[in-house]
């Protein structure tokens, strides 16, 4: 499969086996999504077949597709010889008589609906919306009434249902939140078909996976093991060609010396023996990894009061919802607060309350009802929103856009940081209008780079970054000396970064001191 003059793959030949679950990996760019159409059929490939089985649950990607269905309808249309022996025996039941050819087509019909669970059809569709926190009012509204990420749990819903023989999920985790992503984990481990899933979450990949097909090189390599088994053994891979390839190159250097030093003399055999070793000793070719891993590094200009920042009866509601009731806390320089919750439980809204009269950030005090937030002395905050629409005007190029959050850095400087965050030679000077969301995120990153502040608020920084970017963020707030916020679903995130945990319940936050691993602990 090429695109113009970009090769993503080259005879490929791979097989996914019954009962084993695939992570598909690769950075953004590398065709994953690509290949998940070429496997189910919906791109055909410019060279080659694709065998599939008979039965396929797909996540679609078209949230807007079954706007007009009840949402259990919606679930159950994943099973299509199913959904469409229920909509010919529905019309050939709305006659008030029958021919005996149709009388016999309904005799099929109950045959097919037998076969495939169609009695326990709304309910078993009932229990997986149920574990994906659609809750049981909703199941017969229509689509179009939900919002985004309930939508997409509806659609993970039904390429889940009428037991497929193989499952091809695109970035399931998206838009769940972590009970979601544990119900998604546990279902998928009693699964017995073959499993193929692209996902961003590390975690996710480690906990699910018995096999990582890794897109690079212009070919798919299978890997045993998650994706951090994948990347160790093909890191060793790598080094131990690289190697042998020095060991050769320098091998070959002395043969060749030999050869230029005596091929015009009397020792033409041993020269000729030694141009047929320099023949077999040719390095392996090493194919240019397509990876490219971004440097992220946060810094302070100077460091925050001893306290970062205070909290007392901070209220929010929502009409007569009221999502943040009299909170309190106190936030001492150097803690890293990840905001737990499912989703809707207001760890948004939190940050966004906080933020209300923040330094550094846009005024808006319609985000806080009543409390008072006072942020420390020299504090300034960096924040990253989960909504990135008109967080970067049009009309500028990135290099422009960036360049007036600090005038006096120069260009060089600039380029130098887009550089880090892979937004290589040219493409600095995109219009920031022509930005994916990728390149909208990692250009966020580059702005709270540039302003150096000591507080850090990020709002579900990883929806639009690949798995190295979320490492290279990961391993940067690590690192990091000041003061963090953090809401999001990544475990790996919550666990390697975070300090301090708040967990959204309802209206009560439970302020826990300590890692999420013993947050979770100390719930068993």
């Amino acid at each position: 499969m090429r695109f113009g003059s970009k090769v993503l793959f080259e005879d490929v030949a791979t097989t996914f086996s019954a009962g084993r679950r695939y992570g598909l990996t690769g950075p953004n760019g590398a065709g994953k999504s690509t290949f998940m159409k070429l496997l189910t059929g919906e791109q055909p490939p410019q060279r080659g077949t694709v065998a599939r089985p008979d039965k396929l649950g797909v996540l679609r990607q078209d949230q807007f597709a079954f706007d007009r269905f009840r949402v259990i309808d919606a679930v159950i249309m994943g099973n299509e010889r199913l959904w469409s022996a229920l909509q010919e025996r529905e019309l050939l039941y709305e006659k008030s008589e029958l021919t005996d050819a149709e009388g016999m087509r309904l005799g099929e019909l109950e045959g097919i609906v037998g076969d495939e669970d169609g009695y326990e059809a709304e309910s078993n569709a009932a229990i997986l919306l149920q574990g994906l926190d659609i809750p049981d009012a909703l199941h017969h509204r229509t689509m179009a009434e939900l919002q985004g990420g309930q939508k997409v749990r509806v659609l993970l819903a039904q390429a889940l249902f009428g037991r497929p023989e193989a499952l091809l999920l695109d970035e399931p985790t998206n838009h769940l939140d972590l009970d979601s992503i544990h119900w998604l984990r546990e279902f998928l481990l009693r699964y017995e078909g073959t499993l193929i899933v692209i996902s961003h979450d590390r975690h996710f990949l480690n906990g699910i996976c018995t096999h990582i097909a890794d897109i690079d090189y212009q070919t798919i390599i299978t890997y045993t093991g998650g994706y951090d088994d994948m990347v160790l053994a093909k890191t060793q891979i790598r080094s131990r060609v690289e190697g042998e390839n020095a060991q050769r190159e320098k091998k070959i250097a002395q043969l060749q010396d030999f050869i230029a030093r005596f091929s015009a003399g009397t020792r033409a055999s041993q020269v000729t023996s030694r141009k047929k070793e320099v023949e077999r000793l040719q390095t392996t070719e090493l194919a240019r990894s397509n990876i490219q891993r971004p440097y992220i590094r946060f810094t302070m200009n100077r460091p925050s009061g001893r306290v970062a920042l205070q909290a007392k009866h901070v209220s929010k509601s929502f009409g007569d919802l009221r999502v943040i009731d009299g909170f309190d806390a106190i936030v001492n320089r150097g803690e890293k607060i990840v905001l737990v919750g499912r989703n809707g439980v207001g760890k948004t809204t939190m940050l966004k309350a906080l933020l209300a009269d923040a330094p550094s950030v846009a005024p808006a005090p319609g985000d806080i009802d009543a409390g008072v937030v006072k942020w420390g002395h020299e504090v300034s905050v960096g924040y990253f929103p989960q909504d990135h629409t008109g967080v970067i005007e049009k009309g500028f190029t990135a290099v422009e856009w960036l360049h007036r959050f600090d005038p006096d850095a120069s260009r060089q400087d600039i380029h130098g940081l887009l550089g880090q965050m892979l937004f290589s030679g040219e493409e600095g000077l995109k219009p920031t209008e022509a930005l994916s969301g990728g390149e909208t995120a990692r250009l966020l990153f580059c702005r709270i780079m540039l302003q150096k502040p000591n507080v850090l608020v990020f709002d579900e920084p990883t929806n639009h970054l690949d798995l190295e970017s979320i490492n290279a963020l990961n391993v940067a707030l690590q690192k990091y000396d000041g003061t963090v916020f953090l809401v999001t679903h990544d475990e790996d995130l919550m666990d390697e970064v975070g300090t301090r945990i708040w967990h959204f319940d309802g209206r009560t936050i439970e302020d826990f001191k300590g890692t999420y691993e013993d947050y979770a602990a100390s719930l068993v």
